[in-house]
C-alpha cells in the first residue's frame, strides 16, 4: 500500500461531516492486471430514491515546500489511470480529485491548470483542512 498523503484524515472527516460514509479505505482496483489503489470510496443515500450514490477520491495535499506543478504532473495522471479502472470496473463510481483550498486558489486557478481540468474533465473536491471541511464540489 502506498503512503497517505499528508491530509488524508483531514478529508475523510469532512466527507464523514458531509454525509458520506466510508466504505474502502483505500479502494482497490485491478485492471489489466494492474492493481491501484486509490484513497477513499464513499457512498451517499440520496434522498427518497434509497439509491446509493459512489465516489472514490484520491486526495492530493500540494504542501508549500513541494513542486505544485509535479504533484499536478502526479495528480493528473493518477487521474486519468483511475477514472479509467473505475469506468472498467466500477462504472458507477465517480472518481474525484480532493485539492486544499489554499492550492485550488493559488495553482488551480492558474491558466494552465484550469485548461487541463477542463480538458481532462477532472471532478473536483476542495477542502479546507484546518476546519475538515469540504468547501466546494467541481463537477
Amino acid at each position: 500500500m502506498s503512503a497517505r498523503d499528508f491530509f488524508h484524515q483531514e478529508v475523510k472527516n469532512a466527507l464523514i461531516k458531509d454525509g458520506w460514509s466510508i466504505t474502502h479505505d483505500p479502494l482497490s482496483v485491478s485492471f489489466g492486471r494492474v492493481d491501484m489503489s486509490i484513497d477513499l470510496g464513499a457512498e451517499q443515500l440520496i434522498g427518497a430514491q434509497k439509491d446509493n450514490q459512489k465516489i472514490a477520491v484520491e486526495i492530493k495535499s500540494f504542501l508549500p515546500k513541494s513542486s505544485a506543478i509535479s504533484e499536478f504532473h502526479t495528480a493528473l495522471g493518477q487521474f486519468i489511470n483511475y477514472r479509467e479502472a473505475l469506468e472498467n470496473k466500477e462504472p458507477d463510481r465517480i472518481l474525484y480529485l480532493a485539492v486544499p483550498i489554499i492550492a485550488y486558489n493559488s495553482f488551480f486557478k492558474l491558466e494552465f491548470p484550469q485548461f487541463m481540468v477542463k480538458k481532462n474533465q477532472v471532478k473536483l473536491i476542495i477542502y479546507n483542512p484546518e476546519k475538515e471541511v469540504i468547501t466546494e464540489w467541481k463537477n
